[in-house]
């Protein structure tokens, strides 16, 4: 029973990593410039995402512009680009097998099978957390070593944005998620291989009967 609940706390957790996986994607506050000028009612906030970029003035005003060339775009953002879609189909894939597997469903087959199904849903929720890791910890190195850079004016400098946050904080839930499915998996694993099923041993009175009445029908 403590071993079901546990499931489903990791589940929660994947859902939750799932979903901030796909937000962090879509949003487009990546990183964020606040320049606020000589007049504050000119203050405009630029945000850049890995889709687009939008500019919130002041006045109430939004726009944004879509990033159509893939090729003029940096390299981070390309890898980032392709590491998180990654981890948001490696999530999903994740949460639909380990709804056959965990224990508190009745789908998956037996005992054995419903095991192996939730193992191989927390080796996808740990590959999507690795995936959803590398472009929030690459992007977030970018941004800091080019407001470090003294070369740089600082109207072109950024600060890691909310997007960011969410994309560390849904490959932290992603990746414990995992290892709470596959340790538990493993487990009970090698629970069986240490205490494996003992065979029934018949007493030696019952088998000699056995044997007695089986010569007597070739008598």
């Amino acid at each position: 029973m403590a071993s079901a609940g546990l499931q489903f706390f990791a589940f929660m957790l994947a859902l939750f990593g799932a979903f901030g996986d796909i937000a962090a994607t879509l949003l487009p506050n990546w990183k964020v410039n606040a320049d606020v000028g000589s007049n504050i009612i000119t203050a405009i906030t630029q945000m850049q995402g890995l889709w687009m970029d939008c500019t919130w003035y002041s006045t109430g005003m939004f726009s944004c512009t879509l990033k159509y060339s893939v090729l003029s775009l940096p390299i981070y953002i390309q890898t980032a680009r392709t590491t998180m879609v990654l981890s948001c189909i490696l999530s999903a894939f994740g949460i639909c097998i380990t709804t056959v597997g965990m224990k508190c469903t009745k789908l998956g087959g037996d005992t054995d099978s419903k095991s192996h199904t939730c193992f191989a849903g927390g080796v996808c929720f740990i590959l999507a957390g690795i995936f959803g890791l590398i472009p929030t910890s690459w992007y977030t190195r970018e941004i800091i070593s080019n407001f470090l850079d003294q070369t740089i004016p600082e109207s072109s400098k950024h600060e890691p944005g909310g997007a960011v946050y969410i994309g560390f904080i849904s490959a932290g839930f992603l990746l414990v998620a995992g290892m709470i499915f596959c340790t538990s998996c493993f487990k009970k694993q090698q629970g069986a291989w240490i205490y494996p099923p003992k065979q029934q041993h018949l007493p030696s009175t019952m088998q000699e009967s056995n044997a007695g009445y089986n010569l007597k029908d070739y008598v």
